[in-house]
Parts: structure tokens; sequence; C-alpha cells
């Protein structure tokens, strides 16, 4: 019997991860253990710590996240205070905003993007069209704010990180793809291009042309299951668990689909 893997808890808060369907796709991937994991929406790394692969290539088209990612593996460590606190949250957020457009002190950067994502309201990563992030203070009772990376840093040694469009990675055939994207619902401006609706076209297709397995995750909404079911694609029904909501009583399950091929 294979030794089972035990996830690594990912470094980020991050709306809609998937920790929840980790146990799903580890059946699936078992299969395929020996391929290199590719994510073109990477986010907050949940499948990838999850499954572990020996070799992957993560990709986010939010530059932030993968520069901190970079950092990681490179020996991020922290050095500006950690305080959970609403006035250094928003100057800390000026700071970030003011690096982040000038491509200047990536470390400092990676540093003060962990803090906001910790420190923000409810895990969100939000940027207005002028690429400045804008999430509020989070108003938490205590954060537990990580300053030792070396667990992380051994974890992604081997992996290589992107900041592309998913359409200029360089896949080759056997690859084992996971696509979780934005999803078809009204709220899509993760990052500062956003994901409209030709966007998830374009990415049924570039998915439907791979020779290798492929696993996309999205909400079950008519035209997403109409558009990979067109395209061949093998259909299964999960409940997601939703999280945005601060208030425990409002979050609720919605339908999320699983676009299967080759696996």
């Amino acid at each position: 019997m294979a030794e089972a893997i035990t996830p690594i808890r990912p470094p980020l808060k991050w709306a809609g991860g998937k920790r929840w369907l980790i146990p799903k796709l580890a059946k699936i991937w078992s299969k395929h253990k020996h391929a290199r994991l590719v994510e073109p929406f990477c986010g907050g790394l949940s499948v990838s710590l999850g499954l572990q692969p020996q070799s992957a290539l993560l990709n986010d088209v939010n530059p932030a996240l993968i520069n901190f990612y970079q950092q990681i593996k490179t020996g991020l460590q922290i050095n500006i205070p950690l305080e959970n606190d609403e006035a250094v949250y928003y100057q800390y957020r000026t700071d970030f905003n003011t690096l982040n457009a000038a491509g200047h002190s990536l470390d400092k950067t990676a540093q003060l993007f962990y803090y906001l994502n910790r420190t923000g309201y409810n895990g969100l990563c939000r940027f207005n069209k002028s690429g400045g992030y804008n999430v509020p203070f989070g108003r938490y009772k205590k954060i537990n704010y990580l300053e030792d990376f070396s667990e992380l840093q051994n974890a992604v040694a081997d992996w290589d990180f992107a900041n592309k469009d998913f359409s200029d990675l360089d896949i080759k055939s056997g690859d084992f793809i996971y696509a979780d994207p934005p999803y078809d619902v009204p709220f899509r401006q993760y990052s500062q291009q956003g994901f409209e609706w030709h966007d998830q076209v374009r990415l049924a297709e570039w998915l439907a042309l791979h020779d290798g397995p492929v696993v996309l995750s999205n909400q079950a909404t008519p035209r997403i299951k109409e558009l990979y079911r067109d395209l061949g694609f093998k259909l299964k029904y999960l409940d997601a668990p939703r999280r945005i909501s601060c208030i425990g009583s409002k979050r609720q399950t919605v339908k999320e689909v699983l676009a299967l091929r080759g696996v």
C-alpha cells in the first residue's frame, strides 16, 4: 500500500481554495503521480501542497502572488512587524501598492503581501483596474502569523513558478493539468485583468487540445456545463463549500463541476 501523504498547510488564506477537494483529486492523481503537475491558476497552492508532486509548473496571472512563492523558494524571512492593527494595515497596503507598481524590493513586497493576505478581510485577494490591492482590514480577534517558511521552502524546491497567461505556458505531452480558473460568477476581479467569458472559452478549448490528463473545476453554471460537455469532457458534480461570508450561518454549499479528460 502506498504511503499516505500528509498535506502541507498553505501559507495564505484563499477564498475558493481547494483543500476540501484534495481527497477526490488524490484518487485521480494516484494514477498519474509520476507526471508533472501543471496548474495554470495555482492560487493558494492547496492542491499542489496536498498532492506534493515531484515536479510541478505552477502559474498564476497575479504577479504579487507568484513573487511571494518565488521568494519562499529562495528563503523568505519576515522582517516587518506583523501587527493586527488597522492603522498598520492601511499603511502596509499603501507601501505594498507603491512597491508592487514599481516592481522594486521583491523581498519586501512578498512580506507585505503575506501580511495583507493574513490580515485583510476574509482571505480575499482583490485588485482594482489600476492594479491597486484594495481589500479592507479584516478585524480578526487573533491572527497566527507564520514567520518560518522553511517547510514550505523544502516543499517547493523542485517546483517552477510562472506568471503568464495560461496559453503561453510550456506544456509537455503527458503533463497532468489541474485548472481552477476564476469561477463563472459576477465577481471576477481577482486580478487587474479580470477573467471574462471569452477567457473561459479560451481555457476550455486549450485544455481540450492537451495530450494528457486534465481536470478542471468550476461552478456548475449552465454555460460551463454545456461548454465542457460539447468539448468531450466527462462531467462530475460535487457540493462545494463557500467561505466568503464572514457569518457562518450564511456560508452555503454550491454545485461544482469537475470536467475530466484523459484520466
